[in-house]
């Protein structure tokens, strides 16, 4: 596979990635979506702003490669940058991450047609142009539990005509690709990728996002009614059960580390809240912040020792030379459990104030909850890591 020409018109916009420029950079964007994250949640509104900005800074293209006209960043660089958007507004950091994703593995996916990958990439660096995988329906549900989907690409005379629809089709406001797994009306059938532009006709919003939390995802269900794609958008395409489309073991690490990110960034968020409250809060018989009890103390005690575990997984697991199909989901398990428990700390100390729709405690507490509906759900990492204990002993 021939490595892509470097593009000697494109200039990075944001401090070296090592640097306290770029630190304060993230600082200063976290404090920017903070100031705006409650009006996106109670409209459930699309982030755009907050994604014009990253592209400013050209972190939407942080994972494409130097080659391509982005920054190349390695799992630890990508970290700290979901770790900075998500602590002032998640929603727009999960955008981020499938973005980040998905760029990370599209250089090196030689299925796909090299035109067709760069063209992409160089949207991504020149326009901040999106991406996401879309693969939930309504009858398969999460297709990580089996099942082959019922979206169909039919052949046309010049490509494929894609029929069907996706659920929690997460950015789908702001996406400029749609990478649709579906199946194709062969005997017998491939399943994979069909790549299709999210402007293309035919692609139509159908039930809108109305969720608890993480509102302003715009995940929205896509329908495709009779949608044409040329026929090299076939671009992972496979008989089923032969290697294909989905992540491999690399792709599962950096999912399991960035996807529970964005939730101990919504726990961070929901800490600070709670201690600058209790130091503010002085009841008159007290006569003294509330901060200054020691059940106060203890609370957050515990949410911090839980952020700590969360930091040290999190920076562990990046920074790790290898992660076995095992290990991988117990960090995404045990990051966003530990930000669930610090939370719901925070909200049972402070009671009333920490559930009133004034304060932003309660959305904090709505948006965490969330993580567990993210692949791989907690049972099936739990039953993934015992059956492997117990193969251990077993072939012993």
């Amino acid at each position: 596979m021939n490595a892509p020409l470097a593009d000697p018109a494109v200039t990075r916009r944001h401090p070296p990635l090592d640097s306290d420029a770029f630190d304060a950079l993230l600082a200063q964007l976290t404090s920017e979506f903070a100031a705006s994250a409650a009006h996106y949640d109670r409209t459930a509104q699309f982030p755009h702003a907050n994604l014009a900005r990253l592209h400013e800074f050209d972190l939407l293209s942080l994972t494409v490669p130097v080659a391509l006209g982005g920054a190349g960043a390695s799992l630890p660089h990508a970290l700290k940058v979901v770790r900075a958007v998500a602590r002032g507004e998640p929603s727009t950091a999960l955008v981020l991450v499938m973005q980040y994703l998905f760029h990370h593995r599209l250089q090196g996916n030689p299925h796909w047609p090299v035109e067709l990958r760069e063209r992409v990439a160089r949207e991504a660096v020149r326009d901040g142009a999106l991406i996401n995988s879309l693969r939930v329906e309504p009858e398969l549900g999460t297709p990580a539990r089996g099942g082959l989907p019922s979206t169909i690409a039919r052949r046309g005379a010049d490509g494929w005509i894609i029929d069907g629809s996706k659920l929690y089709s997460t950015g789908s406001p702001g996406l400029a690709w749609l990478a649709v797994w579906a199946r194709s009306d062969e005997t017998p059938p491939r399943v994979g990728v069909w790549l299709v532009p999210r402007d293309a006709p035919g692609v139509r919003v159908g039930s809108e996002w109305n969720h608890l939390g993480m509102r302003a995802t715009g995940s929205h269900e896509l329908v495709f009614d009779s949608v044409f794609v040329p026929a090299a958008h076939a671009v992972d395409v496979h008989p089923p059960g032969e290697p294909g489309a989905g992540l491999d073991a690399l792709g599962l690490a950096w999912m399991s580390v960035l996807l529970p990110a964005v939730y101990d960034g919504v726990a961070r968020a929901a800490r600070d809240w709670f201690a600058r409250w209790a130091v503010e809060r002085k009841p008159g018989n007290l006569g003294a912040p509330l901060a200054s009890l020691p059940a106060f103390e203890q609370t957050l005690g515990r949410i911090d020792a839980l952020l700590f575990n969360n930091r040290v997984v999190l920076d562990a697991a990046a920074r790790a030379r290898h992660m076995t199909l095992d290990e991988a989901p117990l960090v995404k398990y045990t990051v966003t459990n530990q930000s669930i428990e610090a939370v719901q700390l925070a909200v049972e100390a402070s009671g009333n104030p920490g559930l009133s729709r004034d304060n932003p405690l309660e959305r904090h507490y709505r948006d965490v909850l969330c993580a567990r509906i993210h692949t791989p759900q907690n049972d099936s990492v739990l039953q993934g890591a015992g059956r492997a204990g117990f193969a251990a002993f077993m072939r012993g």
